[in-house]
């Protein structure tokens, strides 16, 4: 068995991820690359560390060559709100780096995960216990290319013989890393802006209503998916998984239950807003847990704890440098 290589390692999912494949892989096995040029203690922080740029082929091609890699999880992309802005940028980041991907992969056997999202469904989907297979007409440019991905993922898999594998994930919650640009980072921020400041203003509706999943329940599923065995996945590349369907309004109640001066006010982003009502409002994930045994472990109420535990944690020295220069 060889390496493995996660692009995208510094954003929100890969600052968990990592961590968790070199626990469970051996630190030296799990190359972490990333778009942004660390300085040398950084890089030395997080070795194995590569600067690695997924548009160009070449790089991929290197990297995987060099670290004898037969793993990749591929997570570098623009997430919904910033691809929103960016749509023909977000194209060329997140199909064409996908491409790339899939494409070493079939020159050298490497498996692949590829990460969806509920994004990739639209205002057409059921919404409500969104089914496995169901329609999917997304109307941004985020969940086209989500789409798009699961659909060339399928290809490679048929075509080829790659071994690509994926989840549609919910809204993510994790205290490792600052929010990336996505629709659903509004509970991420919530949670942060609760510990730093005792209130928040939210960019959605306090009623709407989406489907996530603390980060560490998302990460054992990816690991989960990527070690059972390939003959008892139906689906392969895109299962459903959830852990909680919430709304803004249900979190701040989960937050006020451990912090209960904590003020919440909207200030509604209209795009933004457009974007969370055209998704699913609850998935329907029994392929997942029948499959392979998707079953997270934290609930709204554990995650909040969880949350504010280990963010008060994070956030404590830079509360005391201040303090101390008053």
């Amino acid at each position: 068995m060889g390496n493995i290589l996660v692009t995208g390692a510094l954003g929100q999912i890969g600052s968990e991820l990592v961590p968790a494949l070199r626990a469970e892989y051996g630190r030296d096995r799990v190359i972490a690359t990333d778009l942004k040029v660390l300085p040398p203690t950084g890089a030395e922080a997080l070795a194995p560390y590569d600067h690695l740029d997924c548009t160009d082929p070449h790089q991929l091609h290197e990297a995987v060559r060099r670290h004898d890699v037969s793993t990749i999880y591929h997570l570098a992309a623009l997430l919904s709100a910033s691809a929103e802005a960016a749509p023909q940028f977000a194209w060329t980041v997140n199909m064409s780096s996908l491409y790339n991907v899939l494409e070493v992969a079939r020159g050298y056997g490497c498996q692949v995960f590829f990460p969806s999202s509920i994004g990739a469904f639209g205002p057409d989907t059921p919404r409500d216990m969104t089914p496995q297979v169901t329609v999917q007409r997304p109307t941004t440019i985020y969940g086209v290319t989500k789409v798009s991905g699961e659909l060339l993922c399928d290809y490679y898999a048929s075509r080829f013989g790659v071994d690509t594998r994926g989840l549609r994930l919910p809204g993510l919650v994790s205290y490792a890393a600052a929010p990336g640009g996505g629709t659903t980072d509004y509970a991420v921020e919530m949670f942060c802006h609760a510990v730093r400041y005792g209130q928040y203003t939210c960019f959605l509706a306090p009623d709407t209503r989406l489907d996530m999943a603390y980060m560490p329940d998302a990460v054992d599923g990816m690991m989960r998916l990527m070690a059972t065995d390939a003959g008892k996945l139906r689906y392969r590349n895109a299962y459903n998984i959830t852990a909680m369907s919430v709304t803004p309004e249900e979190i701040a109640a989960a937050i006020r239950a451990h912090m209960p001066g904590f003020e919440i006010d909207y200030e509604i982003d209209p795009v933004r807003q457009a974007i969370a009502d055209s998704w699913p409002r609850s998935l329907d994930d029994s392929a997942a847990r029948a499959d392979w045994g998707w079953s997270p472990k934290f609930d709204l109420h554990a995650m909040a704890r969880d949350m504010l535990l280990r963010l008060g944690e994070k956030m404590k020295p830079a509360r005391q440098r201040v303090e101390a220069r008053r």
